[in-house]
Parts: structure tokens; sequence; C-alpha cells
């Protein structure tokens, strides 16, 4: 098999062009008025002799600057974290940055070390979408004069950027339209709630709503992790058995919005027919699942466009206090939630 060529070095322009390497380094920094006509051209005939590109990192950071983002997301196949750094590699990338990705896997214990692993890059700055359950490497980074913006969940203690989804507002959204349509009785299903405040929010809100509107709603909350199939199978049959017509659930988020259809499914029941749900995300499949599956939609791209450019106004020098900043979901109606069961029972 053939050799890869190796990549000429600042050493081999050197000797080539018979000068010394600070002499190299003066002509690539644009500094070559400090060098005579012919040795200039001497140099520039060896770079392109041997096709040496420079690299653009070693020049970033001689001059103090590496143009890196450090974008560290809990869950890489969650379509959240795919939309949200889209939003923002694009946005750093037209300032002139590049992003560098770390993803978690939704392994808390891995916080602090993918925080470490980009710091040894020289990275400028943190997008964080974490699990929130090491605020002490953040406030570490954050002493080290990195500035860090958090994206959906906040870290307890950590004053600096947030941009998010407005979460109760995406629950009344959520819960105004299923009463719209004559559901009384509901069940969220959410992910282990943990120390996630984006999760925790959800439910907080969901618990206010059905305790502000008295016996009118019933409404019940299950966790659900990723081995719960049969435990949740369960809970929706004891919901259907148990309310006053047909019940819907709320989903906190898409990926446990596939469980819920995974185990509509295997009790053969039809979304919609057998049962309402409605989810925060609307994700790409969603409109062609059943009769389509209700959703409201986060502006992720947005949320991670801003979260970069609130990135970028402090390495610029901005030193205004921390600002917080929520979005509002859109609502997108389909037919998992459009039942006539459900709205025979509505008022009027």
């Amino acid at each position: 098999m053939p050799k890869t060529p190796q990549r000429s070095t600042i050493a081999d322009v050197a000797r080539h062009a018979g000068v010394s390497k600070a002499t190299v380094s003066r002509f690539l920094n644009h500094r070559d008025t400090l060098l005579t006509p012919a040795i200039a051209k001497r140099v520039e005939a060896a770079v392109k002799e041997l096709g040496y590109k420079p690299s653009p990192m070693a020049q970033a950071l001689k001059r103090g600057r590496s143009r890196l983002i450090g974008l560290v997301v809990a869950d890489i196949t969650n379509p959240y974290s795919v939309a949200v750094l889209s939003g923002a590699e694009l946005a750093c990338r037209e300032a002139g940055y590049l992003v560098m990705l770390f993803n978690l896997g939704n392994e808390s214990e891995r916080e602090s070390a993918g925080i470490q692993a980009l710091s040894s890059y020289k990275v400028e700055g943190f997008i964080l979408n974490t699990m929130g359950h090491d605020a002490g490497a953040v406030l570490e980074t954050a002493g080290q004069g990195r500035p860090v913006v958090l994206v959906d969940r906040m870290h307890q203690g950590l004053d600096v950027d947030f941009v998010s989804l407005d979460n109760p507002h995406a629950i009344d959204l959520c819960m105004n339209h299923l009463i719209s349509a004559g559901y009384r009785d509901f069940l969220l299903v959410s992910e282990p709630l943990g120390q996630v405040s984006s999760r925790i929010q959800r439910a907080r809100a969901y618990e206010a709503f059905i305790q502000a509107r008295g016996p009118a709603l019933r409404g019940d909350s299950f966790e659900c992790g990723p081995a719960d199939e049969a435990a949740l199978m369960q809970r929706l049959q004891a919901l259907r058995a148990n309310a006053r017509g047909l019940p819907a659930v709320v989903s906190n988020n898409a990926v446990v919005t596939l469980r819920l259809i995974a185990a509509v499914a295997a009790l053969g029941w039809k979304l919609g027919e057998d049962i309402g749900l409605i989810g925060i995300d609307d994700a790409p499949w969603a409109p062609f699942v059943g009769p389509g599956v209700s959703a409201v939609s986060q502006p992720t791209e947005q949320i991670g466009r801003l979260a970069a450019r609130c990135l970028l106004q402090r390495l610029d020098g901005l030193t205004a206090p921390a600002r917080t900043i929520l979005l509002p979901g859109t609502l997108a109606a389909r037919g998992s939630t459009r039942s006539r069961a459900a709205a025979a029972l509505a008022p009027g």
C-alpha cells in the first residue's frame, strides 16, 4: 500500500528556502516587510513547492485567540440537541468561530470531563446544555474568565446568560388545547426529573394548572425511564380505566413521545380514538405517525442562535448583568388530540 505523504512543516520550508524558521514565521504572519524582497520570494516559492499549509489553530493561539466555542450537549441523539447545535454553529460560523462538540450521552458524571476536554483546546467560551449535576465544573470555568451561556437547563448558583423555551407557557398551550378538545383526565409523562430544570419546570407548571382548576380536572404524573415500558403501559391502562371519558397524555419531550407511541401501539390502541396525546417538541416525524401527533414546537434553531450571540457579545466585552431569555413555543394541533369522544364531553 502506498504511504501517505507526510505533511510539510515550517522547518521543512525553512530548510528548502535556506532561511530560519523565524523568517518563515514572519512571512506567514504577513510581516514580510521585515524581509528583503529576495528572501520573501524564496520563502514564498518554498511554501508553494512543498504545499505547506499553516495550522489555523497554531496561528490563532499565537495571536492569543483560538476562535473556538465549546458546546456540551446532554444527548446528541435527541432532536432538540441537534437543532440547537445547528443554530449555534451557524451563528458562530457567521462570526468567524468554529464549534467543538462534546456529547454527554446523558451520563451526568461526564460533565466535568467534557468541560475539561474542551478547555484543553483553549476554547474561548462555552454553550452548555448539560444534566445540571456538576455546577462546580461550570463555576470553575466561569471563574477562569471564560464566558458561559446555559441552554434549556439551569445550574444552581451560576449567574450567567440563560436561553430556553418558556416552559410554563408551553404547558399552558398543551393543557388549554386539550381542555378545548373536551379532555378532563390527564397524565404527564416525563423522563426522570432529577436535577434537570426544564423537566422540573414543566412538571410544576402542569401540577399548578391542574390545581388551579379544582375538581373539574384530574391529573397525575409518571417518570418514565428507557427500561420502564411495562410500567408505562400499566399506567396508561389505569388512566383509561379510571377516566370520566377519553383521557389524554402530555409528554415532556420528544424522547418520551416515542415511548408513548410504542406503548399505545403495543396496547393495540389508536391515538385520538382510544387516548389523546400531545407532547413538547415537534419532531419531524410527528405529522406522519398515526393521525399525526399534536405537539408544541420549540424554536430550537433560534435558541441555539441566541445562545451563540449572547456568548459572542460576552467575548466582545459585554459586562451587563446575566440575561434570561425565554422563547414561546408554537402549538401544532393534529389528529392525536382531535377526538370526537372527548369533544362530546366538552360543555355547551
